[in-house]
């Protein structure tokens, strides 16, 4: 309820530029105090997850909780130390730390094997930067294990979340996914029938069909048209206070929660599950129980508005890297 609060509330979400972050937190919050940073204590929810080797989480506890982060890592480091390159930041942490947590990833990755969530293949651009803001270079991200890995313990954190506040009767935003429309599916039936692919029809969808039509289209030179074909049919998520589910996540119930610093969404849960437990007063108030449907709209539209800025910032730095090279032959696709 405070000005920081409601500040926070109307930006919804931090935006992410090539060049700068405008974050939903100030800095001294985002960047310092709620950040982890290495050997330094900070307060934290936290949530133990037990799995089985099959990938099924089989128990959760939530808990508040003093987090000293042992290590600042990167992916890359990480990924590198994994695959027999440990440096002197990730020799100490190989045996008990990193092998146990691939290990963990490995069971997760048969979990979703057996879910099968859907499975877009398309790359993110990166762009960098030099000093003075002049575009040096436009690649493709690289999606290590590294990334994925933290990426399913996410979604996972997240699921515990959901399924604690319902099993708790605990008023929360819901992250959801709906079912594409019929419309949009039959669009894409004919895209995948001009490649001679197939998209299977009158049955329930599922993202096994649609993994099913991308998995033909892997290799071939209609695969990136697929993959983004399958993607538009997609119904947008947004966040709201009723389970609707994750069709995308082929998941019962999700909401967000991993990311308190830069999505309101995920502050919210964050309040709910203080209040679900009792763990003190700055949990949801009654306010914010009464206007979840709103804030959910409300941030559903900012982190929209990000969406676009994001895009047509990164159009936009495209166009200046292309515009010494007018009159140059390239290869293309349309």
């Amino acid at each position: 309820g405070s000005a920081l609060d409601r500040e926070a509330r109307n930006r919804g979400n931090s935006t992410y530029f090539p060049d700068r972050v405008v974050p939903m937190l100030p800095d001294r919050l985002s960047g310092d105090l709620c950040s982890l940073h290495e050997g330094v204590p900070r307060a934290c929810i936290a949530v133990a997850m037990q799995i089985n080797a099959k990938g099924e989480k089989i128990g959760h506890k939530f808990t508040r909780a003093l987090m000293k982060s042992p290590a600042s890592l990167h992916y890359e480091e990480v990924q590198d130390a994994i695959d027999g390159q440990p440096n002197e930041r990730t020799a100490p942490l190989l045996d008990d730390v990193l092998k146990p947590l691939y290990a963990a990833y490995e069971s997760l990755t048969k979990a979703r094997a057996a879910r099968q969530p859907l499975d877009l293949d398309l790359p993110e651009r990166q762009i960098v930067l030099d000093d003075k803001g002049h575009v040096t270079s436009v690649a493709f991200k690289d999606r290590l294990d590294a990334h994925k890995l933290i990426e399913e313990f996410m979604v996972l954190a997240n699921v515990a979340a959901a399924e604690t506040l319902i099993q708790k009767k605990q008023p929360l935003l819901f992250r959801v996914h709906e079912e594409p429309n019929p419309e949009k599916l039959d669009a894409l039936r004919e895209t995948a029938g001009t490649a001679g692919l197939t998209l299977a029809k009158g049955q329930v969808l599922k993202t096994a069909h649609l993994n099913r039509l991308l998995h033909d289209a892997a290799g071939t030179d209609y695969a990136e048209q697929i993959n983004m074909a399958t993607l538009r049919s997609m119904t947008q998520a947004y966040y709201g206070p009723q389970n609707f589910g994750h069709f995308g996540l082929a998941l019962k119930a999700y909401a967000h929660f991993t990311s308190p610093i830069r999505r309101y969404a995920d502050l919210i849960v964050h309040r709910a599950l203080v209040s679900a437990h009792g763990w003190g007063k700055d949990g949801l108030t009654l306010e914010d129980m009464g206007a979840l449907e709103e804030t959910g709209k409300h941030i559903s539209d900012t982190e929209r508005r990000s969406m676009v800025a994001e895009r047509d910032t990164t159009d936009r730095y495209l166009a200046a890297f292309l515009s010494d090279r007018i009159g140059a032959e390239l290869t293309g696709r349309i």
